[in-house]
């Protein structure tokens, strides 16, 4: 099969389109997918530049999320059978395969249904955002009384994570950069979007919370600034954030007693433990997709298996509105 291999890390040009062998039958619990689709994320970049100790072997073949159709069923395997659409956050990482390829084996509780009412491109733009921002409103207790602020709210997460925190009934204000972006984060069900060049922090809490901060702080930005996801909240509030793993200033979070909670969906598939929630959260987001409270925003720009690596140069110029995706059965 063909796919896109790593032939060292750094920059996009260590991208190598080539053949492979094609995975193996599924053994138990196992489904080979033939993808149509995959979505490229800010993982996949960093694990590109550097390895980060959790890439797949030689050859790597990265690509976390994707969307495709089975093409075989292991032993054990109930849910699925030869010829269902199917869509997950499957691989990318050490132990398996990757979506930057034409097949991919993935374990059975990584994937779920695809959504009827969404085609392959939207559907493998939602895995790894929506379990990444379902596990932060979860472990942040957003319920329909909360008041939420997210940072980042029309990013490849923030966004998925504006319509699941609508979908809870809470109260969202999500920051944004442009009004084009403020456009935006109104139309997927955000209560308000204020443009944090123009509003400082301060502003933002007097406005929508009568100065008493957010409940809830959703920091999706993917950048080193937890003080400044801090300072949006109120006394014991909840702050998620999607990356920590940096030294930071905590004495916000002590003055306020503020709970952090660091949000890596990947661990499931590094170590093996709490697949089955990642099934749960998909076959949710599938719902709430043919319910219509669900859909990501694609950026403009398109993308093949063959133009990887000009897929990533879009995701790190920054200048996508949405989440970048490549076919990959055209």
């Amino acid at each position: 099969m063909r796919a896109q291999t790593l032939t060292a890390f750094g920059g996009t040009d260590v991208f190598k389109l080539a053949e492979v062998a094609d995975p193996p039958r599924p053994g138990p619990g196992a489904v080979l997918i033939k993808l149509a689709a995959a979505s490229v994320n800010p993982v996949d970049t960093k694990l590109r530049a550097g390895g980060r100790d959790i890439a797949p072997a030689s050859p790597t073949v990265l690509g976390c999320d994707g969307a495709g159709t089975v093409a075989a069923v292991g032993d054990g395997v109930g849910r699925f059978k030869e010829g269902d659409a199917v869509f997950g956050c499957m691989g990318g990482v050490k132990g398996h395969g990757g979506t930057y390829a034409e097949y991919i084996l993935a374990d059975q509780r990584l994937i779920a249904p695809k959504p009827g009412n969404l085609d392959m491109r939207e559907a493998a733009a939602l895995p790894l955002v929506t379990i990444t921002a379902a596990e932060a409103l979860q472990r942040s207790q957003v319920a329909g009384d909360s008041t939420l602020l997210i940072r980042g709210g029309t990013g490849g997460v923030g966004h998925i994570g504006v319509q699941l925190a609508k979908a809870r009934g809470a109260h969202v204000v999500a920051t944004v950069s442009s009004a084009e972006k403020a456009e935006l984060a109104q139309r997927l069900g955000a209560d308000a979007a204020p443009n944090y060049h123009e509003l400082s922090t301060e502003q933002i809490v007097d406005r929508h919370t009568g100065g008493a901060g957010f409940d809830a702080v959703f920091d999706a930005t993917g950048r080193d600034d937890l003080p400044g996801a801090f300072a949006f909240a109120r006394v014991n509030g909840q702050i998620a954030a999607i990356v920590t793993a940096f030294t930071s200033d905590l004495s916000q979070m002590h003055g306020k007693g503020l709970s952090l909670h660091a949000v890596f969906m990947l661990l499931p598939m590094l170590t093996g433990q709490g697949k089955e929630a990642h099934t749960e959260i998909l076959e949710n987001a599938r719902d709430l997709a043919e319910s219509g409270r669900l859909r990501p925003h694609l950026d403009a720009e398109r993308f093949t298996l063959d133009t990887l690596p000009q897929a990533h140069d879009r995701l790190e110029s920054g200048q996508a509105i949405g989440k970048v995706v490549i076919d990959i059965d055209v």
